[in-house]
């Protein structure tokens, strides 16, 4: 039972259930459960699960957004910290304002100190009424008495629920007490794994003879005597008198909880600014034409090195004819069909001319991309090899592309001047935006589209006929390697 206001943390070594209990208390444990999930008497629904916010062990963050002006950071580039990373994952299940948190080991691999600041930041966040549960593994003394409830679990089952502060005094009234000082989480999780107290405590050797499976049998039976039959009793009275709701005040309340916080073009604007539409414009149909390209000449070797070497036909026409009759249809149907749709919904520039001079760069560059893949293809004759070297040409590319990685180093920055996607991606830019352009980055604040860090690497001035120039020498060169 934890109430409005509150905190509960759920001790225990590893592998006695402190995960799974959390992960099906928040309804995203899959399979098959026995028992009953309720909360304040209704059964777990969407709509509880929408009030219900839920921060993993594990940080799954975007390492390229930001936590305000830094870089989460990934495996490829330094970023925040570790407690930086648990403050962000918490802070977005606090955007949904949820009535009930909880946290799956939200100090592990941190150090005393960062520990503690995460739980001081978790601390003032029950104080308008939410409710917190977290697990953790070994708390320090001072994390442990910052708890307003603890459960200890042992190999699935609860053996105390009770006040940090009366945890030792419960156990010392078992037998189960020490004369030296200690950490009361360390003490509590030497009672979860079967070690009993030292060996002079007098009722000790008559009850448990240290045995660890003995001594977690007598600490699961005390549970039940003495603290399972009180708890059961105080929830039967509060059910009756504190939540003992009219129909009328449940259905206003389910009601409440079937509304999203958001509505649904506002998560889907939130979602279309964080996934930097025109830099996956550039990238996407710039290379999906690459590798379709780069198996057309491998796989149809013997068959072209056979016909032409009978004098059937010259490899110009070849070429021309597979890439009026076939390629061209299929690659430049699927992107015009893609932009038609996507260049709407997403809200870009609703101007006509704007429309269709994105849809021309952006099918310029699966053109350039296309003759790139036929031309490794042609040249290696390969498909292991032609995939490898797309491969490694496509990462080297995104990464001079402007959009992830700004501070290139010097002797690599000249990679981006070649590299057709990085062009693309200006002249969408530039089509789209100018010098003069404002977004809203913040409730009542607008910022220049200009200093925003993705498009400031790359810039707004306009490289009209240059940027196409570079496009159209790399198709020529294509041409002329294939």
């Amino acid at each position: 039972m934890v109430c409005p206001g509150e905190i509960l943390a759920m001790l225990g070594p590893s592998g006695s259930g402190k995960t799974t209990l959390l992960t099906a208390l928040g309804g995203r444990l899959s399979g098959r459960l026995s028992g009953k999930i309720t909360y304040n008497g209704q059964s777990f629904s969407g709509s509880i699960k929408r009030k219900t916010g839920f921060v993993a062990q594990d940080d799954v963050l975007y390492p390229h957004l930001t936590c305000r002006n830094s870089m989460i950071g990934g495996a490829l580039f330094r970023g925040i910290s570790g407690g930086e990373k648990k403050r962000v994952s918490i802070g977005q299940e606090m955007l949904m304002n949820p009535s009930l948190l909880l946290l799956d080991e939200p100090t592990s691999g941190l150090d005393s100190t960062s520990a503690q600041r995460i739980l001081h930041t978790v601390k003032g966040l029950p104080s308008g009424g939410r409710t917190i549960i977290t697990t953790i593994h070994q708390p320090s003394s001072r994390v442990y008495y910052m708890f307003n409830k603890v459960v200890l679990l042992s190999e699935g089952f609860p053996i105390y629920y009770g006040l940090p502060s009366t945890a030792l005094e419960y156990f010392s009234s078992l037998g189960f007490s020490t004369s030296i000082i200690v950490n009361p989480a360390d003490l509590l999780l030497d009672h979860a794994n079967g070690i009993g107290p030292e060996q002079h405590a007098t009722d000790y050797s008559d009850n448990t003879q240290q045995d660890p499976t003995t001594v977690r049998e007598f600490l699961i039976s005390s549970y039940d005597r003495n603290i399972s039959t009180r708890l059961e009793a105080e929830l039967y009275s509060l059910e009756v008198s504190s939540y003992n709701y009219t129909k009328e005040t449940s259905t206003r309340n389910d009601a409440k909880l079937d509304k999203w916080s958001t509505t649904w073009w506002y998560q889907f604007k939130i979602l279309l600014l964080r996934i930097a539409m025109l830099f996956f414009f550039s990238v996407f149909w710039g290379f999906y034409p690459l590798y379709n390209a780069v198996f057309t000449f491998p796989q149809e070797r013997s068959m072209l090195i056979k016909e032409r070497s009978s004098g059937m036909y010259r490899l110009s026409s070849y070429f021309l004819a597979r890439t009026v009759g076939v390629d061209l249809p299929l690659e430049l149907g699927l992107p015009i069909a893609f932009t038609v749709i996507f260049y709407w919904m997403g809200g870009l520039k609703p101007d006509p001319a704007t429309f269709t001079l994105s849809l021309l760069i952006v099918l310029f560059s699966v053109l350039v991309s296309q003759s790139l893949g036929l031309a490794f293809g042609a040249i290696l004759m390969d498909v292991k090899k032609a995939a490898t070297l797309a491969s490694v040409t496509t990462l080297v590319f995104i990464i001079a592309g402007g959009y992830y990685v700004r501070q290139i180093p010097p002797f690599i920055v000249w990679v981006k001047y070649v590299s057709y996607s990085y062009y693309c991606y200006k002249l969408l830019l530039g089509v789209q935006y100018n010098e003069a352009d404002y977004y809203e980055c913040g409730k009542g604040v607008h910022c220049r589209v200009a200093d925003y860090p993705p498009v400031k690497s790359v810039g707004l001035s306009h490289c009209g006929w240059i940027c196409q120039s570079w496009c159209s020498c790399w198709w020529a060169i294509d041409l002329l390697l294939i």
